[in-house]
C-alpha cells in the first residue's frame, strides 16, 4: 500500500464515509485543547501569524491560506483534492513525537447508549461457571474509532444485563502485564489499531506486555476483539516505515482537515481558490467577534478552539463515497508481530467504505455462536474489512460469518484493492490458541452496529466462548492432511 493510498483511506473513506467521526465537540477538545500552550490551536497561531508580532490580522491569515494553496495545487489546477488538503496540512504543522498516540475520545454520545441499552440480550445463552471478569483494552496507536468508547460500554452493560461477567475499561497499554491480567478471565480489544501494547522509547516495556498477552491467552484465557483489532501490527512491504507504509501520520491535524474541507460548498470533493479564500474570511469573522481587527496569541486557542468541526461532505460519488480502485497489484501487506496476527487471525488489508451495504451469510447456520441469527444471512450497513491473503486462511480459522460475494454488484467489488483470488471474506470467527481461545468481529466500526441485538448476542456467545462457559467446536473449517 503506497503512501498516496494511506491518505486516501483517511481522508476519502474515513473522513467522507463518517470513519473518523469523533463527533465534533468531542474531537476538539482533544485534538485542539491539549495541553498547557493550547496544543493545536497553539501551533496553529505560530504558523498564520506570519510577522511573528505575537498578534493575527485578516490579512495574515488570507495571506497565509493563499500561500498554502499555491504550494499545495502543484498542477496549477484550482482544485485542491481532499488528499492534497490532507497532504498538505500535516506537512505545514510540525511533526507529532515518535510514538505520539492520536487524540481519543473515553465517553460515548448518550444517544449512541440508549440505542445500545436498548438492544442488549435479554440472556446469556450459558451460564458462567463461576464469576468471570473481562478486561477490555481500549487504547488506539493508530486511526482511532468515534465507537471505541461505545463498543467498551456494551461489553460491560452486556454483562450487567446477563450476568455472564464483570467488566473493567482501560485505555492504557500498561494494564497488560501478568500481575494485573491474573485477575481477568479474557481481554476485549475494542477497535485497537497500530502497535497498541508497544511503547515506543521502552522496548522492555513492549516485549513484557506483549509475553503478558500470549502467555494470558495460550495459558488458557480468552481473547476477543472487534472491527479495528484486526488493524494491528502490519505495514506495506513495499513501504516498510511508519506503520502501514510512509511517514506517520499526524492525527492531531485531522480537525483542521476537517474544518477546511468544509469550505467545499458545491459539493465536488475539491477546494478552489476562491473557496479557500472565502473559508478563510469566515474563519476571521469567528476569531475575532469583537472585530478589533487583531487576535492576540493568548486569546487564540481558546478562540479556535470554539470553532464548529464541522460533518464532512459526501460530494458527488454517491453510493458509499467510494471511487474504484485503481491499484490492483499483488497484496503487500505484511505481519509486524506474526504471532498476534495469526492469533487474532488476520490483519486489515482493504475496507469497503461505511455506507456500504453487506450481506452475511451463515458459514455454520447451527453453530452455537450464530444461534442468534436462526440460520438467516442479513443485510448491514458498515465500513466493511477484508483481510491479508497471507495470514487470514481457513485452516487457521473456524470460519462464524462471510461477505456473500456473489450478491455485490461488480461495481462494489471493483472498489476493493488487490481482491482476493478465491472471494472468500470472513467477518466473524474463533480459534484455538494454546489454552485459551480467540473470538473476531470485523463489523462494529460505526455506532448504529451497537444497536443491532442480533449481532449483540452474537457478540455476548463469542464472550463466553473465549470466557470458557459455552463449548463450541473451534477446529479450523478447512482441515489440513496429516
Amino acid at each position: 500500500m503506497t503512501w498516496r493510498r494511506v491518505c486516501g483511506f483517511l481522508v476519502i473513506s474515513a473522513f467522507i464515509a463518517g470513519g473518523l467521526a469523533m463527533r465534533g465537540s468531542a474531537f476538539a477538545r482533544q485534538g485542539r485543547g491539549a495541553g498547557a500552550d493550547g496544543g493545536l490551536g497553539a501551533s496553529l497561531f505560530t504558523l498564520l501569524d506570519s510577522n511573528k508580532d505575537g498578534s493575527l490580522t485578516r490579512d495574515e491569515l488570507k495571506g497565509t491560506f493563499d500561500a498554502w494553496y499555491t504550494r499545495w495545487d502543484a498542477s496549477k489546477s484550482n482544485a485542491l483534492t481532499l488528499e492534497q488538503v490532507f497532504f498538505g496540512v500535516s506537512t505545514a504543522f510540525p511533526a507529532p513525537p515518535p510514538g505520539a498516540a492520536p487524540p481519543q475520545n473515553q465517553t460515548p454520545r448518550q444517544e449512541d447508549v440508549k440505542a445500545m441499552m436498548a438492544a442488549l440480550p435479554d440472556t446469556a445463552p450459558a451460564k458462567p461457571k463461576q464469576p468471570r471478569k473481562v478486561l477490555v483494552l481500549a487504547r488506539a496507536a493508530g486511526f482511532v474509532h468515534s465507537s471505541i468508547p461505545l463498543a467498551a460500554r456494551t461489553i460491560e452493560e452486556i454483562g450487567k444485563k446477563t450476568g455472564a461477567w464483570s467488566t473493567t475499561t482501560t485505555y492504557d497499554a500498561a494494564d497488560i502485564n501478568d500481575a494485573n491480567l491474573k485477575q481477568y478471565d479474557a481481554i476485549f480489544l475494542a477497535s485497537t489499531t497500530g502497535a497498541f501494547l508497544d511503547s515506543p522509547n521502552d522496548r522492555a516495556a513492549t516485549e513484557a506486555r506483549r509475553k503478558a498477552l500470549l502467555d494470558f491467552v495460550r495459558g488458557g484465557k480468552g481473547l476477543a476483539g472487534i472491527h479495528a483489532a484486526s488493524d494491528s501490527y502490519h505495514r506495506s512491504s513495499a513501504q516498510p516505515s511508519g506503520g502501514r507504509g510512509g511517514p506517520a501520520i499526524n492525527f492531531q491535524v485531522i480537525p483542521v482537515v476537517m474544518q477546511m474541507v468544509a469550505g467545499d460548498k458545491n459539493g465536488d470533493s475539491k477546494l478552489s481558490r476562491e473557496e479557500f479564500t472565502a473559508l478563510a474570511d469566515a474563519w476571521y469573522d469567528r476569531l475575532d467577534p469583537d472585530k478589533s481587527g487583531r487576535i492576540v496569541r493568548a486569546d487564540f486557542p481558546e478562540r479556535y478552539a470554539r470553532l464548529p468541526v464541522p460533518s464532512m461532505p459526501t460530494g458527488n460519488r454517491g453510493g458509499n463515497g467510494q471511487a474504484p480502485a485503481t491499484n490492483l497489484g499483488p497484496d503487500t501487506e505484511v505481519g509486524t508481530w506474526p504471532e498476534f496476527n495469526k492469533m487474532i487471525g488476520g490483519f486489515f488489508k482493504f475496507h469497503w467504505n461505511d455506507g456500504q451495504r453487506i450481506t452475511v451469510k451463515l458459514d455454520e447456520p447451527k453453530h452455537p455462536l450464530n444461534a442468534p441469527f436462526k440460520g438467516q444471512e442479513y443485510v448491514i450497513v458498515d465500513e466493511t474489512y477484508t483481510f491479508g491473503r497471507d495470514t487470514y486462511s481457513r485452516r487457521n480459522l473456524r470460519v462464524l460469518t462471510s461477505i456473500d460475494y456473489a450478491k455485490m454488484s461488480a461495481e462494489d467489488k471493483a472498489k476493493e484493492q488487490n481482491p482476493r483470488p478465491d472471494g472468500d471474506y470472513a467477518l466473524s470467527w474463533i480459534r484455538r490458541e494454546g489454552k485459551g481461545r480467540v473470538f473476531y468481529e470485523a463489523h462494529g466500526h460505526n455506532e448504529k452496529v451497537y444497536a443491532i441485538k442480533p449481532l449483540l448476542e452474537h457478540i455476548t456467545a463469542g464472550m463466553q466462548y473465549v470466557l470458557g462457559d459455552l463449548p463450541a467446536d473451534d477446529s479450523p473449517s478447512v482441515k489440513t492432511a496429516k
